[in-house]
């Protein structure tokens, strides 16, 4: 079973994968001042970079959308993955091998290096298949390709190779390589006979299958010789690897689109995969032998942000808030039954789901063939809600024109508009139900919330959508940053929920605290806060000895808070020398923080400085803390006059005289203080 993993693996895994390196491979980086970088934000539309990573500290923020963590919740965020997922590809990226608590293991059943061995071995043979293709004995399958309108770029965009019709043609190129049979066969690339093990696909057309990070995990063969005497298409069998309800064809193309338009197109095939994307519909993906199911909603439902679960709104002009899934299908039974299929799993997806049939029968990549690209972005701009779809393919079966059969229909559809979830929707199905019958509204109403009251043992209708828990969530589903102790290892950790949270919200949910740094108080606070998160090994002693009223802006006071916390500049001082250096510290801090302010820790720890100059930092680092304790001192001093002009000497002479003596020593550290270089 997966277990935790091991909260020192989880800091080990943040302080060895590069985030410069990892961000860097989704966003062109450019130097912003010594120890800053720069670049367009991945995460929304912007013209002019805001989007900065730093990487001492191990820490990105976007000043123009809020977002903002580790290396850990970038690749969250970026790939939509979990915060295990997210972990357990860094592991592998950088070859630490995690360790599980309670006697768990990884989510995919193997240990990172195993993991590692057999993702290498469907690289390998990825680049082997793609450069078969090429070969003489694979004409059959560039003629499958060009008579479908494929040219040769457009199988290297789309990894399309040819495995050989022999028996062992990748078997010894894999051998060759250093792969031993029990990798083999392990990576589902093998099938065991009685004389030992050959290649699983021979003589096929296949298609590499990634997981949403970019990695091969399978493939898909499609059969081209009459004497192929398996199924017309052939999958990798269920391996620690490839899981056919957990990955999606295409995906890792259409991830980024998905991401910004909040849009999934489910096609049938390979080839409708590859047609939608080269016709202009970019958030084309297919299942790989298997019906659209919750899994996939799920992976789906984190790239559109859709995380809570909560279902779309529609608006006026067709967009929806919660995001869209369409699927298209064939207008024949076998596509009526799967938008039935697609109709009970409704509950899963959380989004706003359409259907685009083709009346002709035909597919994305017969449309493209035969109408062109435009006709397969018309198909998918004609989509038409699911629940009308259901509910018309459901009146099919009925002679309208006849009481019995609009009795009938009446009877059959009414059960389908009292399971629409949205509460909202399900009067106007009900009055739209009415008049594709011809029936008296009020009829048709009763008999939708009679058949809630049924669906519901009996019961009042329900009055709006129900709560489900998604398969994998338990008690700590959502988190736990909001405490103040450390997060468990297994936590979503940083960025988790962003997607409905808006600019104006900490990737750890709650209010973000706000502070207008055009005042030069609060200026000076964030700026030291700056120096203390991102140079504390330069920070001078002065600022241990802060008090906790040594900041006024209350946003500013709580970081300083998580500081003090996590043992102040001493404690920093320590851990940037060691393993992980500012990396650790800052997030040690973070986790001292209360969660609101976990996001405001990350921008101060990535905020570029106006001093960039590499032999004026020091300089500068000393002159903020120092303009800061000055600032203190200073309020020290007018508060002990106001205190001595409050009080009576006559009445009290030792009180006065020890208030005084104060001020005098108050005075005397801020002489000392501004009389340094």
């Amino acid at each position: 079973m997966a277990g935790l993993i091991r909260r020192e693996d989880v800091d080990a895994v943040r302080e060895r994968a590069r985030i410069e390196e990892v961000v860097g491979a989704h966003v062109t980086l450019k130097s912003a001042g010594v120890g800053s970088m720069k670049g367009l934000c991945p995460f929304h539309d912007e013209r002019s970079p805001s989007f900065h990573v730093r990487p001492q500290v191990g820490r990105w923020h976007c000043f123009g959308c809020g977002e903002g963590g580790d290396v850990i919740s970038f690749v969250q965020k970026i790939d939509g993955l979990a915060f295990a997922e997210a972990v357990e590809y860094l592991a592998g990226r950088v070859g630490i091998q995690l360790r599980y608590e309670e006697g768990g293991g990884p989510r995919s059943g193997i240990d990172t290096g195993s993991r590692r061995r057999l993702i290498e071995a469907h690289g390998v043979a990825e680049q082997f298949y793609a450069e078969q293709l090429t070969a003489p004995a694979a004409a059959a399958a560039r003629a499958f390709l060009a008579e479908r309108g494929f040219e040769r770029t457009h199988a290297e965009q789309f990894g399309v190779g040819f495995a050989p019709q022999g028996w062992d043609a990748l078997l010894r190129h894999l051998r060759g390589r250093g792969f031993t049979e029990a990798e083999l066969v392990a990576s589902g690339l093998m099938s065991q006979g009685s004389r030992g093990i050959y290649d699983r696909f021979r003589g096929r057309l296949v298609w590499p299958i990634r997981e949403v990070t970019g990695d091969v995990v399978g493939f898909g063969a499609r059969k081209l010789f009459e004497e192929d005497q398996g199924p017309k298409y052939l999958n990798t069998p269920e391996t620690a690897l490839y899981k056919k309800s957990h990955v999606l064809y295409g995906l890792d193309l259409a991830r980024r689109d998905i991401a910004r338009s909040r849009q999934v197109v489910v096609v049938e095939g390979y080839t409708d995969v590859m047609a939608a994307h080269l016709s202009g519909v970019p958030t084309a993906v297919a299942t790989c032998g298997t019906a659209f199911g919750p899994d996939h909603a799920r992976i789906v439902r984190r790239l559109m942000g859709d995380s809570a679960g909560a279902g779309g709104v529609q608006l006026a002009s067709g967009a929806s808030v919660g995001g869209e899934i369409i699927f298209t299908f064939d207008g024949d039974a076998a596509g009526q039954k799967a938008a039935m299929r697609a109709f009970g799993e409704d509950q899963a997806f959380s989004a706003q789901t359409f259907v685009a049939v083709e009346p002709s029968g035909m597919d994305p990549c017969e449309l493209r063939q035969t109408r062109g690209p435009d006709a397969v972005r018309a198909l998918v701009a004609g989509r038409t809600p699911l629940y009308e779809f259901v509910i018309r393919t459901t009146l099919t079966s009925f002679d309208l024109d006849t009481v019995e059969g609009r009795v009938g229909a009446l009877r059959a559809a009414a059960p389908v508009v009292a399971q629409i979830r949205d509460a909202g929707l399900r009067p106007e199905y009900a009055r739209m139900l009415a008049g594709w019958i011809g029936m008296d509204q009020e009829q048709v109403l009763r008999a939708v919330q009679s058949a809630g009251r049924a669906a519901n043992g009996g019961g009042a209708a329900s009055s709006g959508p129900t709560t489900r828990r998604h398969p994998g969530a338990g008690p700590d589903a959502a988190g736990s940053r909001g405490q103040r102790a450390p997060r468990p290892a297994h936590d979503d950790g940083p960025g988790r929920g962003r997607g409905d949270a808006g600019p104006g919200a900490g990737p750890y949910g709650g209010p973000r605290p706000q502070a207008d740094r055009r005042d030069p108080v609060a200026r000076l606070e964030a700026q030291s806060l700056e120096v203390a998160l991102q140079l504390p090994h330069l920070v001078p002693a002065d600022f241990d000895a802060l008090g906790a009223d040594a900041f006024a802006v209350p946003a500013f006071r709580a970081v300083h808070e998580a500081v003090r916390a996590a043992g102040g500049m001493a404690a920093a001082r320590e851990l940037v020398t060691g393993p992980g250096g500012a990396v650790t510290w800052v997030e040690k801090v973070s986790d001292e923080a209360a969660a609101p302010v976990r996001a405001l820790v990350t921008e101060l720890a990535v905020t570029p400085m106006p001093e960039d100059r590499p032999e004026a930092i020091e300089t500068y680092v000393r002159g903020v803390v120092g303009a800061l304790v000055d600032l203190g001192l200073t309020r020290e001093i007018a508060e002990a006059r106001g205190r001595l002009q409050r009080m009576d000497p006559d009445r009290e002479p030792d009180a006065y005289q020890a208030a005084f003596a104060d001020l005098i020593a108050s005075e005397n550290r801020r002489r000392s203080l501004r009389s340094q270089p």
